[in-house]
């Protein structure tokens, strides 16, 4: 493969040549404090056996330059053996020792050694991130998951800071302005999980003990790591509660020791993803910090990746993946045992099976549908294809059908079969059949068939009830419709629900039972009363979408908010809302349901997902002649239901962010203009400083707003997440200069950092603002293939799916995007994936639109 990408057979070939027996790391990053130093000294020893001697290969290495290279004790040409992405290795011995010295690149865009500079004091902070193959940024390696090796760092650093790995440091040594630290050898872990966090972090230390079975006991140093501007704000006691909880848990189902020795969590800067599970020292977005209130489904989910990523210390780190196709192994499994543990574990937070239901999934649902979606245990050629399947695939709906699979083998068997699994393959890598083979001892299935249908097949189902009834309105038959390209196997419960003397929706019947082929009769249902509501696949035992019979979707039409069991009525709220995805319910329709009963959902989570997904069906969705009636309708409710919700609660909070997310109308303008110059009051609310930049942000792109107004609010909170909500408020202004600054500021340079990227492109495009970005349509096509070939893939996929003209909601933009697509046959395929990805969601809402019409 050309330039810095890497096939699966290389990989392949390679895997079948060498074996690594270990890494020796040092980073001299006393040059990070001066924002002049781009580079930093990278110095790699690897130890590792050749299986046929005199044969070649290379190492993997993004470097701007090399200093030396040393194979077996001869120097080789740096300018004949780098090419800026690989080492040539010709001539390897039985035995080999490969030693590089290089200078890597500190990174502004999040992969490898990111870079960053606290305005609010100056401080430098250091980390890396490396998946699926960034570790090659920091030092020359074999840059894939299945060579395991041990690590042992060493890391010069000024002296004042702190220095975090995988391993707990031996020794640390002062050398006048800088000290170096020597971490002990790691485990056996592949290139992308290893990790460095350095800088002057305030930390907060605990610990952590258990008795084993063996009458030994294993003891867990602990620590949570923050900026210290941040430091106030830092709730480390809570996410360490949830950290005992979670090590009492999974000790407890896996019955295998925590194997890494120290377990760190750093929360650190302009991170691009939520977390990562690197052994020992587990990296978060600092996000998780809440600066100002937040409601109980943002701690229920940092809770939940809190658990995710330990989880992976046993699914992913202990045991790991050959290759990228079965990035589920870890990644599904993760996003299962995330949900599994919060309420596993005894943590406070017991929604989580509604969270799941109601988010997990949704996300699953779109990316399921898209052209471009692909079986759980995904075909990945190359490492462009592994970037893109960190999807709602590979992560929801992977959990979901394992949720579906403890139904279906039991949870007994399951957990005995991620024993086995640990144990058998234990500092591996391995592929599915090596799972399947300790989940069929185990549960005595055979999985062959239900893998076939579940794990390599591609596509979502529906679940149709239909309901026969005689002249008394009793059942004479009931059965279940399955619809879908695969036809599967669902393990379901259907219930029927009818309303009680108090007018509540509540189930009265339940049944239990598994779904095969087209039509599947449902006996135990004959004889009963017609219900007012059948909900198949209520519970969420398996991964489908629901759809209604004509009787039970007046029901919810008119009594949904009455449904008393919180799950079920996320349920209803969810196949309400992918009928409106799928163009089967008018948006209005969909809007209707909102303004009516929203205002009785209990569950904070799922009430603010029904924000988001109406803000977007009124954005994407709604008949534009529509638009501005359906706005005042949102807004109006939203301002209702903030005057009625409890003072200073959840539910206040969430409507007044929707209140700022739908406010276009002077009155409602007005009031969020009050509120943040103190003139204006709604008791019980308090508008500190992230709900002052959301208004903010709505008196901006409303043209209420000036870039002095925003610069004096700046200076108010002049720290990292300050200047990014500057920044996107800037880019929101309605004129054309604030957009043309916007698309140069990222289009034209290399210069912003990530998280500044990511605010210029969410500040840009304003659903009010169609008509003043129409013009940079042709420009987004024309740029596709150069941003792709220059920027690294984390930038690019940012701005490919940032700027694409999504609210240009018009069939001259899908056939823009078509032409496109046809003239490009030969564009990346990760670049052409995106792109149709893109396109899918705009002819998705002109679907929609046409439905919403009439």
């Amino acid at each position: 493969m050309p330039g810095k990408n890497l096939s699966r057979d290389e990989a392949q070939k390679r895997a079948g040549l060498i074996e690594v027996e270990s890494y020796r790391v040092h980073l001299d990053l006393s040059s990070a404090p001066d924002p002049g130093a781009a580079t930093f000294r990278s110095t790699t020893t690897i130890a590792f056996d050749a299986a046929e001697p005199g044969a070649s290969s290379f190492a993997d290495l993004l470097a701007p330059a090399v200093r030396s290279v040393t194979l077996n004790g001869r120097e080789l040409d740096p300018a004949k053996v780098f090419d800026g992405h690989r080492v040539a290795l010709d001539g390897l011995a039985g035995h080999n020792l490969l030693v590089v010295e290089a200078d890597c690149a500190y990174s502004r865009t999040g992969e490898g050694l990111h870079r960053f500079v606290d305005p609010v004091d100056g401080e430098t902070y250091l980390y890396t991130h490396f998946e699926p193959a960034d570790a090659r940024r920091v030092f020359a390696n074999f840059e894939q998951p299945d060579l395991k090796a041990p690590f042992t760092f060493t890391v010069t650093a000024a002296a004042a800071w702190d220095v975090y790995a995988n391993a707990v440091h031996e020794s640390v040594q002062s050398e006048g302005d800088a000290r170096t630290w020597r971490f002990a050898p790691t485990r056996p872990i592949s290139t992308y999980l290893t990790a460095v966090v350095a800088g002057p972090y305030h930390v907060v230390r605990d610990h952590y003990s258990r008795e084993l079975p063996d009458g030994s006991t294993l003891e867990i140093p602990l620590a949570a790591t923050c900026r210290k501007s941040l430091a106030g704000f830092f709730d480390a006691d809570e996410i360490l509660t949830v950290t005992k909880q979670g090590l009492d848990f999974f000790h407890e189902e896996f019955d295998y020791p925590y194997p890494f020795g120290k377990y760190d969590q750093c929360f650190v800067p302009e991170y691009n993803i939520g977390a990562m599970e690197n052994p020992g020292c587990v990296t978060f977005r600092e996000e998780f910090v809440f600066r100002s209130k937040v409601t109980e489904a943002a701690y229920e989910g940092r809770a939940n990746v809190v658990l995710h990523e330990m989880a992976h210390m046993w699914f992913g780190d202990l045991v790991t993946m050959k290759w990228w196709d079965d990035l589920w192994l870890k990644e599904s499994f993760a996003d299962f045992m995330g949900s599994y543990g919060l309420i596993g574990a005894g943590t406070r937070y017991r929604s989580a099976w509604i969270t799941f239901a109601n988010r997990r999934k949704a996300w699953a649902y779109q990316q399921d549908q898209y052209p471009t979606t692909h079986p759980i245990t995904a075909d990945i050629r190359d490492l462009e294809d592994a970037k893109l399947n960190f999807d709602g695939i590979t992560y929801a709906k992977g959990a979901a059908v394992l949720k579906q699979l403890v139904a279906y083998v039991g949870r007994d068997a399951f957990f005995e079969g991620a024993r086995r699994y640990f144990r058998r393959h234990t500092f591996g890598n391995t592929v599915l059949t090596d799972l399947l083979a300790a989940l069929e001892e185990t549960s005595g299935r055979d999985l062959k068939a239900w893998t076939a249908a579940w794990l390599q097949t591609s596509g979502v189902n529906s679940l149709t009830p239909q309901v026969v009834c005689d002249a008394d309105g009793r059942i004479t038959e009931l059965a279940v419709l399955q619809d879908g390209d695969t036809l599967r196997p669902h393990r379901v419960t259907v219930g029927l629900y009818d309303h009680d003397e108090a007018g509540a929706l509540v189930r009265t019947g339940r049944i239990e039972l598994d779904v095969a082929g087209a039509r599947t009769s449902v006996p135990e249902a004959s004889g009963r009363p017609r219900p007012a509501l059948v909900l198949v696949n209520d519970e969420d035992l398996t991964y489908c979408k629901i759809r209604f019979d004509e009787v039970s979707l007046t029901t919810l039409r008119t009594a949904l908010g009455s449904l008393t069991d919180p799950l079920a009525r996320a349920l209803a709220w969810s196949a309400a809302w992918n009928l409106t995805r799928d163009a089967l319910m008018p948006a209005r329709d969909y809007l209707d349901l909102v303004l009516r009963f929203a205002g009785q959902e209990s569950d904070i989570g799922v009430l603010q997902s029904l924000h988001q997904q109406a803000k977007s069906a009124l954005d994407l969705y709604a008949a534009p002649d529509w638009r501005a009636e359906g706005g005042r309708l949102l807004a109006e409710c939203a301002l209702r239901e903030l005057r009625a919700a409890e003072p200073g609660s959840d539910h206040q909070l969430s409507w007044a962010r929707f209140l700022a997310s739908t406010a276009d109308g002077a009155e409602h303008l007005q009031l969020l203009a009050g509120l943040l110059g103190g003139t204006g009051r709604i008791d019980g609310l308090a508008v500190d400083q992230e709900l002052r930049w959301e208004f903010w942000l709505t008196l901006a792109a409303a043209g209420r707003a000036t870039p002095e107004e925003i610069g004096t609010e700046l200076e108010r909170d002049n720290t990292a997440s300050g200047r990014q909500r500057a920044v996107k408020c800037l880019a929101a202004l309605p004129t054309p200069g604030a957009k043309a600054a916007a698309w140069s500021a990222v289009v034209d340079s290399d210069e912003l950092p990530n998280a500044l990227v990511e605010a210029q492109i969410a500040g840009f495009a304003q659903p009010n603002q169609r008509e003043l970005t129409a013009g940079y349509t042709a420009p987004y096509f024309e740029l596709l293939e150069s941003v792709w070939e220059q920027r690294s893939i984390e930038i690019a996929m940012r701005i490919v799916g940032g700027f694409f003209p999504r609210l240009q909601t018009e069939q001259q933009t899908l056939d823009a995007t078509d032409a496109w697509l046809d003239g490009h046959p030969g564009a990346a395929p990760a670049l052409r994936r995106l792109v149709l990805e893109c396109r899918d969601n705009l002819a998705r809402a002109l679907r929609a639109q046409h439905c919403d019409r009439g």
